[in-house]
């Protein structure tokens, strides 16, 4: 089965109108929707902000729903003008930029310590450009961390959850796809302000996209 694992409720909401027969209930504390799209069995957990939620949810779905390949769709925010506010983007390579092993290991910023490359390969349906993805437990503005991000790491993209769950799926052997809607871009003001302002148009660009997502990613790495 396919399973979407989602942040949040807002970032969820395209996808869950694009699925059928749903059935709602609560587990580990988070949402949890079966139901169907394009014909298909399907489910959704919203797992929550931040790398140890998205892990979570991707575990739990894995473990308990069997799950085949896991889907994770959602709002970022962009590091450069290379790409447009709402927007999407299917990620290509994830990274942890806050985990820090260096002075232990001697390796690079991102590398976890059961990996040589910090850069985590990610499986591509080949539907919309592909970015890389910078992930970490920080929404903000921070002039050192957008230094790291695009001068260190070249990342496109930032969010908090999309290496956690790569990382996973990985280890369980399974397909990880990802989708960004761009909902700020750095450099044009607040990541705040932009974020609220674009999250509607993100969600109706990703809500016109939901059933083409579905049906173009693969179940077999």
């Amino acid at each position: 089965m396919k399973c979407f694992v989602i942040a949040l409720d807002n970032e969820a909401e395209p996808i869950l109108s694009a699925m059928q027969e749903t059935n709602q209930k609560i587990v580990c504390g988070k949402k949890l929707w079966t139901g169907k799209m394009c014909g298909e069995d399907t489910a959704l957990l919203i797992c929550g902000v931040g790398k140890v939620n998205a892990a979570c949810g991707a575990q739990y779905v894995i473990d308990a729903l069997n799950a085949d390949c896991i889907i994770n769709v959602g709002l970022s925010g962009a590091l450069s003008s290379s790409c447009n506010v709402a927007d999407i983007y299917e990620i290509d390579r994830a990274v942890q930029y806050d985990f820090d092993l260096v002075q232990l290991n001697g390796t690079e910023i991102g590398t976890l310590n059961e990996f040589e490359d910090r850069w985590l390969k990610i499986q591509t349906a080949g539907i919309f450009p592909a970015k890389s993805l910078a992930t970490g437990d920080r929404f903000n503005d921070c002039k050192a961390d957008f230094e790291l991000l695009t001068g260190d790491l070249h990342a496109d993209v930032r969010d908090m959850e999309g290496a956690a769950m790569a990382q996973v799926c990985i280890h369980a052997g399974i397909p990880f796809y990802s989708f960004k809607a761009i909902s700020d871009i750095a450099g044009s003001g607040s990541t705040t302000d932009q974020y609220i302002a674009n999250t509607s148009i993100c969600a109706k660009a990703l809500k016109a996209s939901a059933e083409k997502i579905f049906s173009s990613v693969k179940v077999q790495i």
